[in-house]
């Protein structure tokens, strides 16, 4: 009961500004634009990226590593330096501050892998300057402490320890314990833990010795590896693997990485197929960003989203991919009746979006619906996530991505596969037994526009109905009129729905009016909503489309005349040229929908 109670309350970041404030650790001054430092009384520009770190750092020294305010100082000149070089923060052994103990180094959040190592030895100069035995250099969650003496710039592993000593103790040989109040992960907020992201993509890209592909492959490999080594079991106290041990190589620390990953793959084999592509001091950068931050505490909408957005700018940038847009993607599922015992497909998932939506609804549902029960709420959507949300994605290298991102907002990978979906579903059931013909009771998907299914190079093509001009097997087809044919397959008779984005041309040009009868022949038009023509011009695309409700009909099932509801999004969140647009019409159709439904009687 109590594993499944912590994985529903999530914790919240400590806003340390606050909380310094309240303690009279620091105040703020002049409308916030300066800070000063207590019972120091030394004075800074707050608005400085650095001195948020500063300031940050300074609670850290006084609440976790219990060092007393009088003895630290800040911005101590070097002597002897020229041009003039200070420290930001110094802690001293004696309250006359005569014997320097640790020396402090504190750069902006999101500096580069190389600007990183230049503060370190930057710190580490300083300390050798003032003799003091430790040196820090601290960039929001990257931190590295070392050993003055040990240092060497050719080993700098030698030196490294695993943190500072609190209150003037041992050097720890782990620093990240479990359940330990000081030293458990931390969670932290949506920004922060994008900026852990990209710095780890950027340590992987390495300036373009990887493919942008292949970098996103090796970070999502280190987050699988990561998210396994928080859920591992083990009791109060106990370190944590995926962190680095006080003056451990590289080697070391990718031979432990490297087992955790291994022992996964061979229990999860669908997720990860390729071994780790990292060099041990690649991957050792990426554990400093990553081995403080904890991924299972922070919600899911902070994590989710900063995985998505991480991930979307990721690949609109360098790998030319285009995603639905969120407020799409929450107005699809708003406007079906997805519960959690519904079955829910995306054959065509990309990054997961849809079913990420339809998971999130489905939360909603749960805290709805058992507002003081959270062992029911867990297992009304956890039950939902890891057997009822499924996926296809062709590109294997995106459908991983889709796995991760299911991971990432706890579980429901295992339902995803790389496949064509537009392939012999008898070969889908062969992978996973839950795809097959008729199965499924909700189908939302953004189908790829534009390719062309080709009959000398996918013969399935001759088993459609639209890949043939009567008799004769058309020479190709496009992708999204395949797609519209094959989600009604997927779709149980009578009750199945789907949200299909179609391009316009599909909906009006008269050279495609047997794809329409088809459609009507086969099923029940119950919604279709005009999206503007910038919809997805904040993602690089700009086809006119719409999206499709329906319901697919049951054998011999003859409807006659019915109403469709008809509406045209004005704005969905982005104005024409990308930027935000808070009118959204998006919500206000959802609404008229619902009441259309009530009124019109449909099924």
């Amino acid at each position: 009961m109590s594993d499944v109670i912590e994985e529903i309350i999530k914790e919240k970041p400590i806003d340390k500004i606050q909380e310094g404030l309240r303690k009279g650790y620091f105040r703020l001054l002049n409308d916030n634009a300066k800070i000063e430092y207590l019972p120091q009384e030394h004075k800074e520009q707050f608005n400085d990226p650095e001195e948020k770190v500063r300031a940050d750092y300074y609670f850290d020294l006084l609440e976790k590593y219990q060092y007393p305010g009088r003895r630290i100082s800040f911005e101590i000149e070097m002597p002897d330096r020229t041009p003039e070089r200070y420290a930001d923060i110094v802690i001293y052994e004696d309250d006359a501050r005569t014997r320097p103990y640790i020396v402090v180094e504190c750069k902006k959040d999101g500096v580069s892998d190389a600007e990183f190592e230049q503060a370190t030895k930057q710190a580490i100069a300083n300390a050798r300057v003032l003799h003091a035995p430790y040196a820090i250099c601290v960039a929001g969650n990257t931190r590295r402490a070392m050993e003055t003496e040990v240092w060497n710039d050719r080993e700098p592993e030698k030196a490294t320890i695993t943190d500072i000593p609190i209150s003037y103790g041992r050097v720890e040989e782990f620093r990240y314990k479990k359940g330990d109040a000081n030293w458990d992960i931390k969670v932290v907020d949506q920004d922060e833990l994008k900026r852990a992201f990209q710095k780890c993509h950027d340590t992987l890209w390495a300036g373009g010795k990887r493919s942008p592909t292949t970098a996103f492959d090796e970070f999502a490999k280190i987050i699988f590896v990561k998210i396994r080594d928080e859920k591992k079991g083990r009791r109060v106290g106990e370190p944590y693997d995926f962190q680095i041990k006080t003056h451990e190589p590289a080697e070391s620390v990718y031979a432990r990485i490297n087992g955790i990953y291994l022992e996964a793959r061979e229990r999860d084999p669908e997720v990860f197929k390729e071994n780790l592509r990292v060099e041990p001091e690649e991957l050792y950068t990426v554990v400093e960003h990553l081995q403080g931050i904890s991924l299972n505490k922070t919600d899911l909408d902070t994590k989710g989203v900063a995985f998505e957005q991480f991930m979307e700018d990721f690949f609109k940038g360098k790998n030319g991919q285009f995603f639905t847009p969120r407020l799409i993607v929450n107005f699809a599922i708003q406007m079906m009746d997805i519960k959690n015992d519904s079955v829910v497909l995306d054959p065509a998932c990309g990054s997961g979006g849809f079913l990420l939506h339809a998971l999130d609804h489905v939360r909603n549902q749960a805290e709805e619906y058992h507002p003081d029960d959270l062992t029911e709420q867990y297992r009304y959507w956890h039950d939902f996530a890891a057997n009822n949300l499924f996926g296809i994605e062709i590109n294997d290298s995106i459908a991983r991505v889709a796995k991760m991102n299911m991971i990432i907002h706890d579980d429901g990978h295992t339902n995803v596969i790389g496949f064509d979906a537009l392939d012999n579903i008898e070969k889908m059931t062969e992978k996973n037994r839950g795809f097959g013909k008729n199965k499924f009771d909700f189908i939302v998907t953004n189908p790829p526009f534009g390719a062309s299914v080709k009959a000398n190079e996918h013969p399935y093509l001759a088993s459609f109905t639209l890949g043939k001009n009567g008799n004769r097997v058309r020479n190709n087809q496009s992708t999204e009129i395949l797609f519209i044919e094959r989600c009604l397959d997927f779709l149980k008779p009578g009750t199945g729905q789907m949200a299909i984005v179609l391009p316009d041309g599909i909906l009006t040009n008269s050279s495609l009016q047997y794809v329409r009868d088809f459609l009507m022949d086969k099923a029940q038009i119950l919604a279709v909503v005009s999206l503007p023509p910038f919809a997805f011009a904040h993602f690089g695309a700009g086809v006119k489309s719409s999206l499709v409700f329906v319901r697919k009909k049951a054998a011999n099932e003859n409807l006659g005349r019915y109403p469709i509801f008809m509406a045209i999004a004005e704005h969905i969140g982005y104005d024409a040229t990308g930027r935000k647009d808070s009118r959204n019409t998006l919500p206000e159709i959802v609404k008229k929908y619902k009441e259309f439904l009530n009124n019109n009687a449909i099924t």
